[in-house]
């Protein structure tokens, strides 16, 4: 059988329609590259080439394989080239997952923007989804790379897992405009201990629920939860509508709502993590760029 050699040196001398020629464009001698030829047509058993002493031509199943050996060597370029940025983790594909207020965190555009201008040709596919359903996507295998709030619960995630700390975010209060306390330059939990709050349920957003009830035990009380919203932006409506307070990360003081306040809380536990999450043992090429990304974002400050 032909090999890519033979079609290499069976173009050019097409192209240049002299074995001289031909073997100075392949940096050969000319001996070589006839025997070549000559093997290659005794592969097909077809004459491909007409030689005389002044002239070098093709027969018509010589134009056919020519155009057949230049789509095959097409090909093999095509195929190399995309192997190499692949195992250089330029192209690809990655799957992400990040919280519903990580949305709101600069850290997710700015390491997109970036990973997109180092690999333009890997495939990111978003999905949001919330920390816990993220950690068992990655360790089922359904997502490669995650922007989570928490650190696994078990220790046996926490082992398969690899955690990459971005950001310790602090917790703000979102207040009605029109609380007494909405002026404040900070507050303490205390202070608010019989207010009504707002929050996710448990089994949507665990993370910050259990953080609410954490630094309100801490602060000697246990928060009244008078009603629960699905969706963080649903739940800062409420808020705004006077309805009560919530914890809330304090990236989300960019969702400007009528009649609403954010305001500090002065505790030193008053913060959610900002992690990158992937699998330990994943050895992907463009998940490593991605990571490789995510540490250069971090050292130029831009997080």
């Amino acid at each position: 059988m032909f090999d890519f050699r033979q079609l290499r040196y069976f173009v050019a001398v097409s192209e240049e329609l002299s074995f001289t020629r031909a073997a100075r464009r392949l940096h050969l001698s000319q001996p070589p590259l006839s025997q070549q030829i000559q093997a290659l047509e005794q592969d097909l058993g077809v004459r491909l080439l007409e030689r005389t002493k002044r002239s070098v031509s093709l027969t018509g199943p010589g134009r056919i394989f020519l155009d057949h050996a230049r789509q095959i060597l097409a090909k093999a370029d095509e195929a190399r080239t995309q192997v190499v940025a692949a195992a250089a983790g330029h192209s690809g594909q990655l799957r992400l997952a990040y919280t519903v207020s990580v949305s709101f965190h600069p850290a997710l555009p700015r390491i997109l923007l970036r990973y997109g201008q180092v690999a333009p040709n890997v495939r990111v596919e978003l999905s949001e989804l919330y920390t816990e359903p993220q950690f068992e996507a990655l360790l089922d295998g359904r997502i490669d790379v995650g922007l989570v709030r928490d650190e696994p619960r078990r220790a046996i995630d926490a082992r398969a897992l690899r955690m990459t700390v971005l950001d310790r975010e602090p917790l703000l209060l979102a207040l009605p405009a029109g609380h007494p306390l909405s002026g404040r330059s900070s507050l303490r939990l205390d202070e608010v201990a019989q207010e009504p709050f707002v929050a996710q349920p448990r089994e949507v957003a665990v993370t910050l629920y259990d953080r609410l009830h954490q630094l309100a035990q801490k602060a000697g009380f246990q928060p009244r939860i008078q009603r629960h919203v699905q969706q963080v932006n649903g739940m800062l409506a409420m808020v705004a509508a006077g309805l009560g307070l919530a914890l809330v990360p304090a990236t989300m003081r960019t969702v400007r709502l009528a009649g609403l306040a954010y305001v500090p809380v002065e505790d030193p536990d008053a913060y959610m993590l900002l992690a990158i999450a992937s699998r330990a043992s994943d050895t992907s090429p463009a998940l490593a760029q991605f990571l490789a990304v995510v540490a250069e974002t971090a050292t130029v400050g831009s997080l």
